[in-house]
């Protein structure tokens, strides 16, 4: 949009913020961690544990595949409600000898048996959040092969290894990890096999407790001997299919046996200049490009970091992404997703011409997705790391809510997730339920580029994903911040997907709120540093072969170098 056009749509904004809105650019983030660099290798996770365990891969002349599966194995343990064995997986992968992306898609898909006929003779009338029907394939493990057998050097034995010697001989469960955890109690108290598995007799692990899990170092050792057949045949399957059979499922050895990942072409658009990339449906990530679609037509850059102009633009194309995303994205093999069409700037141009500067709009979702509302989600880890020779990986993995389903497999050690929860039970929709079909997907990980200079990112939170992935471009690109000043800045954040409520974080200055306020945004203030806003990490190079690495203080976690080589 040149200037000229964007003047009488600038004055109505002005008119409509009067005194409330202020002329003065807000200054930039102060980081309250530094940012690490090194010419090697960096592992950013939410917890330090795992950080130190792929970092330790690295040490021990593993790349950034093989530190990623470290990372994630051992996160699985110390971080057991938002990820592990039982949850679905995605990564983007930055091959530094080709300069190629590879994008994967490790999703499970849903029971053979599971229909929404089947639903409505159980007398359910829309998705249930909890217990066996929520239950899908689980994608990680298959994820973990995937990317081992293609990009890894390392054999499981070595990647699991950390993970295996914690959940024997314990870790002391840390801060912010066991606030959550013990939110929970409830949830976890409702079944037997998990009471046992993550309570430390009637309670759930406290901060500083040590929390053992011998069942799941047992599920480990099963992979590090036979691989993804350690998993999805033998002991571990015939328990998943037991338990399913208990609670009245469909779930079948062949589900499980049959799962296969995808390797995916990420899809992307231009920034600024910047090239972003997402995975494709049936994923949200399509939401976060057409966000940076519609926001490039404004200037934000000009308009000032933390300008009530800025994140009035920003939370109006989220609405419209979000809206289109809703009713159009769902498993590619079973419905057509206009992606192209949807990522063209003719359609970022239609959609814009629907954001009105001087008035939040308060309903632009389509009626057919209400059932959806309310299955926020955000019980989801995101980690990535760089290696020596400027690998990358961006990697997200998650058992949905809190613990999943609730339900474990006996003498598992994990919480099956409950990924199932985001189908819709409405005939004819892109994202109706269907046998070993994948929903539609809230976890997404995230890479940009620029001349040689690269970023991995991702920040988890269920809906909150591709608004944040959004908000951390343009952090970088528009008010040129680092990647740990891009991650710490104030967010907001819509989970609803109707209405003009907005959660907005108290780092942003209340003289930015009042006037979102004046336009009609329904502003909830939330205090510093909470999971409302989702939580990231991010690694980046530059042409000069200097690596950065970043994880914010919203959690427990770290960005963790490689040490010195040694001759």
């Amino acid at each position: 949009m040149t200037k000229l056009a964007l003047a009488p749509l600038l004055l109505a904004l002005v008119a409509a913020m009067t005194s409330a809105q202020t002329t003065t650019p807000h200054a930039l983030p102060v980081p309250g961690r530094s940012i690490v660099t090194t010419t090697l290798g960096i592992v950013a996770a939410s917890q330090p544990l795992a950080a130190k365990a792929g970092a330790e891969i690295l040490d021990r002349g593993g790349n950034a595949i093989d530190a990623a599966i470290a990372a994630n194995a051992v996160l699985g343990l110390v971080e057991p409600h938002m990820n592990g064995v039982g949850g679905d997986l995605f990564a983007i992968v930055y091959e530094a000898k080709t300069g190629k992306l590879h994008g994967l898609n490790a999703s499970g898909w849903a029971p053979t048996g599971l229909t929404p006929q089947l639903l409505a003779e159980r007398g359910l009338t829309r998705m249930p959040n909890n217990g066996i029907f929520s239950v899908t394939v689980p994608g990680a493990v298959a994820g973990w092969e995937a990317l081992r057998s293609r990009f890894g050097t390392k054999p499981y034995s070595e990647l699991l290894s950390s993970a295996i010697w914690y959940a024997e001989n314990g870790f002391p469960v840390s801060e912010v990890i066991a606030s959550e955890w013990a939110e929970q109690e409830r949830k976890l108290s409702s079944t037997p096999e998990a009471k046992a598995t993550f309570f430390i007799g009637d309670h759930a692990p406290k901060f500083g407790e040590v929390f053992r899990n011998p069942n799941l170092a047992a599920t480990l050792k099963r992979i590090a001997d036979k691989g993804a057949d350690g998993f999805y045949r033998g002991p571990t399957a015939d328990a998943i299919v037991a338990l399913s059979k208990t609670a009245g499922g469909t779930m079948t050895l062949e589900d499980l046996s049959q799962f296969t990942v995808e390797w995916q072409e990420p899809i992307k658009t231009t920034y600024r200049g910047w090239t972003v990339y997402e995975l494709p449906p049936q994923g949200q990530g399509i939401a976060a490009l057409m966000m940076l679609n519609i926001m490039e037509r404004y200037p934000l850059g000009e308009w000032g970091f933390h300008d009530p102009r800025s994140m009035h633009v920003m939370i109006e194309a989220k609405k419209l992404a979000y809206a289109d995303m809703m009713k159009y994205v769902g498993d590619p093999k079973f419905t057509t997703v206009p992606v192209s069409q949807m990522l063209s700037r003719e359609h970022a141009s239609a959609r814009a011409a629907k954001l009105d500067l001087a008035k939040a709009a308060c309903d632009v979702m389509p009626a057919q997705i209400a059932e959806l509302e309310g299955a926020h989600g955000g019980d989801t880890i995101y980690l990535t790391v760089i290696d020596a020779d400027g690998n990358i990986v961006s990697f997200i993995q998650s058992v949905y809510s809190a613990f999943g389903s609730g339900l474990v497999p006996p003498k598992g050690g994990f919480a099956l997730h409950n990924r199932g929860a985001l189908f819709s039970i409405e005939p004819g929709q892109p994202n109706t339920l269907a046998p070993r079909k994948r929903p539609l997907h809230t976890i997404i990980p995230a890479f940009m580029e620029r001349e040689g200079t690269r970023i991995g990112f991702g920040i988890m939170g269920g809906w909150t994903q591709s608004q944040a992935h959004a908000q951390f471009v343009s952090n970088i690109v528009d008010y040129g911040m680092t990647i740990q000043q891009a991650l710490e800045a104030g967010r907001f954040v819509k989970n609803s997907f109707r209405g003009c409520d907005v959660n907005i974080e108290a780092l942003v200055p209340e003289s930015t709120r009042n006037a979102l306020k004046s336009l009609g945004h329904e502003v909830r203030v939330v205090e510093l540093r909470t999971d409302t806003f989702g939580r990231g990490q991010a690694v980046m190079s530059l042409p000069n072969g200097v690596h950065f690495g970043a994880s914010e203080p919203r959690h427990d976690g770290a960005a963790i170098p490689q040490g010195a080589k040694k001759n």
